[in-house]
């Protein structure tokens, strides 16, 4: 039998993700608009911008659709396993749950996400890739 704890790592670690995934598009614009004007190159790979933009793509498509993201589901679905369905755990659990979400009507984190997915698009025009 697989104990509570073991799904409770598992939330933990799949918050973890969310939290680098999160990082990546938000850090990822900045490192694209910095790096442009600072011309580092590794800011102009092809392979590097498709994949942030697949990743504010996805982000804004959920909003757009009403869709929770599936690393929330699944992290939900863990603690209710792990029979924590709050998050009053861990150190990591705690912080990075506060970091990463915020309580607004829905209509706000839409226009937040088509917002910065427009940036994004905007990106490919002001830093070309290769």
């Amino acid at each position: 039998m697989v104990s509570d704890r073991f799904y409770l790592v598992l939330a933990d670690g799949l918050l973890v993700l969310h939290v680098l995934f999160v990082a990546f598009v938000v850090l990822g614009l900045v490192a694209i608009l910095v790096g442009g004007a600072l011309n580092w190159h590794w800011v102009r790979n092809r392979w590097f911008r498709i994949g942030h933009l697949v990743a504010i793509a996805i982000v804004v498509l959920q909003s757009w659709l009403g869709v929770i993201c599936p690393l929330t589901t699944w992290e939900m679905a863990l603690r209710d396993r792990a029979g924590t369905g709050t998050y009053e755990g861990s150190f990591i659990q705690h912080w990075l749950h506060a970091i990463l979400y915020y309580n607004a009507p829905e209509w706000v984190f839409m226009l937040a996400y088509t917002l910065f997915g427009t940036l994004v698009l905007a990106s490919w025009f002001l830093v070309r890739p290769r």
